[in-house]
């Protein structure tokens, strides 16, 4: 079975907290480094992060909890394959906390914000996904300006976590052309019912565009999975 080689060794400034160990590893899955159904190995991973087990410990106990390792008993962790299914998951929790977060927004908005979501919106367009990385910048910034001053800051913390991971799947594939429109037109559609004060049309319209986003990268990994078994 393989093991942890890939895990990158830590910097000589890498502080000594739960955090670090956390975020490093989670980082490490997210992106590859870490295979699927890869061991976790307590021990190795405290030795090449330059840290005791406890940190290493608790990092895989969140990791676990947020679905990235899966623990057997007398098999110890290992890596949850970063498959349609996950997506799947994390889609269905985002088409939750994201119509509650537009929904306060639109009782919130100024004029300011309403202003710079369409600039946001405009330079988007002009873009027209030439550049998927730049793309990817405007569209956080678009969501992040409806998001960033919500109450609930576990709430928008787990968006920006979940936003992470879906951007590190996505940028294997290139968006189609039928998703380049979906977009443009429900943030179009998002914008119009945020100046009309319609707090529940924007609601579905964001959730629409979470469920829109998730389908579309499960079914590029599921061609992908396809292409790799032929």
């Amino acid at each position: 079975m393989r093991t942890i080689a890939s895990i990158r060794h830590a910097a000589p400034e890498d502080e000594d907290t739960n955090s670090s160990v956390y975020d490093r590893l989670r980082d490490d899955i997210i992106h590859g480094r870490v295979k699927p159904n890869e061991r976790l190995k307590v021990s190795e991973l405290a030795s090449r992060m330059g840290t005791s087990t406890n940190p290493v410990r608790e990092a895989l106990q969140q990791l676990r909890g947020e679905g990235f390792v899966v623990m057997t008993p007398n098999r110890g962790a290992r890596v949850r394959p970063i498959d349609e299914e996950f997506v799947r998951d994390i889609c269905e929790i985002e088409v939750l906390i994201e119509p509650a977060l537009t929904r306060w927004f639109v009782g919130i908005v100024t004029k300011a914000e309403i202003d710079e979501l369409e600039r946001i919106q405009a330079e988007i367009e002009a873009l027209n996904f030439a550049d998927e990385m730049k793309h990817s910048n405007l569209d956080l910034q678009f969501h992040q300006l409806m998001y960033d001053r919500h109450y609930n800051r576990h709430a928008v913390d787990l968006w920006v976590r979940h936003r992470q991971i879906l951007w590190a799947i996505s940028r294997r594939f290139p968006t189609s052309l039928s998703r380049q429109t979906n977009v443009r037109e429900e943030h179009q559609e998002l914008i119009a019912c945020i100046k009309a004060q319609d707090a529940e049309g924007a609601a579905q319209v964001i959730a629409r565009h979470v469920s829109g986003s998730g389908r579309h990268i499960m079914e590029r990994m599921r061609l992908a999975r396809l292409a790799s078994q032929s």
